[in-house]
């Protein structure tokens, strides 16, 4: 076995708590298979070029920007609640429930006659976000007592007078009658790279394969291949059935009156188009999952 010096090593941070899964699952996508010990903060992973330590999302640009590790997965809400200098590689557009932005929201009980941001002036608001809520208040200068809430953050909009709390789908809000004021921030994944470790032409290297690996098995969610074999009569009929920013293969078989069509689709498109392509004469047809998609 072949023994890398530190500096040879590409040293990972990797999301633990609600990313962790979701996280693994697309470095799988990717090409990447990581495992996770029990009580561990070290994952496990296939490429001696790599190495993985877990950290929670909110303290992970901290330890990039201290070069704790060369680069780390986190939102893009706890980059500015830190207050990090880092590089920002690129977006990574996945969470653990949708594909939708995370939004951290101003919010009151819907009993609350507070209709607007101004009529909390005086008052207390709970958040996790702290640093980045002070800042929306001190922006519109009003004067608001800013806590720091440990969890549960719902239930404190009833024992104070407005929280800002983080939602992906709505659900939690409705769940505890809660009204949206204002959004105070839009955020999503992102992979950030410490500054030092981006001007290091091997890391960045490494770091830009990493990144390009990883938005394509992002590309390929929601996405399936289908191959088929056409007549060559029916070409036309068939082409003018997929999407039309497809451009499909098409390659000769042994029998020239036929040719076979290879195109990626969506999922929800694929499942109205089957039956399509075989009504107009598409046989053999395959429909496969796929790992990544690079433009």
């Amino acid at each position: 076995m072949i023994k890398r010096s530190k500096d040879e090593i590409l040293r990972i941070g990797l999301p633990k708590g609600s990313l962790q899964s979701s996280t693994v699952d697309l470095f799988a996508k990717a090409g990447y298979h990581v495992r996770v010990p029990d009580r561990s903060y070290f994952p496990e992973i296939d490429d001696p070029t790599l190495s993985c330590v877990m950290f929670r999302a909110q303290e992970m640009s901290r330890y990039v920007e201290d070069g704790v590790v060369d680069l780390g997965i986190t939102g893009y809400d706890w980059v500015i609640e830190n207050g990090s200098d880092v590089h920002e590689v690129c977006e990574l557009v996945y969470s653990k429930a949708t594909s939708r932005p995370a939004r951290w929201i101003l919010a009151v009980p819907n009993e609350s006659n507070v209709t607007k941001p101004e009529e909390l002036a005086g008052g207390i608001v709970a958040s996790e976000l702290v640093n980045t809520t002070r800042k929306y208040f001190d922006d519109k200068g009003i004067d608001v007592k800013v806590e720091f809430s440990w969890g549960a953050t719902e239930v404190k909009a009833r024992l104070l007078d407005a929280i800002v709390d983080v939602t992906e789908t709505g659900s939690s809000l409705k769940a505890n009658n809660l009204r949206v004021i204002d959004e105070i921030l839009s955020s999503t994944t992102r992979l950030i790279a410490n500054n030092e470790a981006w001007k290091d032409p091997q890391k960045r290297d490494k770091i830009e394969s990493l990144a390009l690996l990883l938005r394509g098995a992002i590309n390929a969610r929601r996405k399936v291949g289908l191959k088929m074999n056409v007549p060559r009569d029916k070409m036309d009929a068939i082409v003018g059935l997929l999407p039309s920013e497809k451009s499909p293969t098409i390659n000769n078989l042994a029998d020239e009156q036929w040719v076979a069509v290879e195109v990626i689709v969506e999922e929800q498109t694929e499942r109205e188009l089957v039956p399509q392509l075989h009504r107009a004469g598409a046989t053999g047809i395959i429909s496969y999952p796929l790992n990544k998609v690079i433009p």
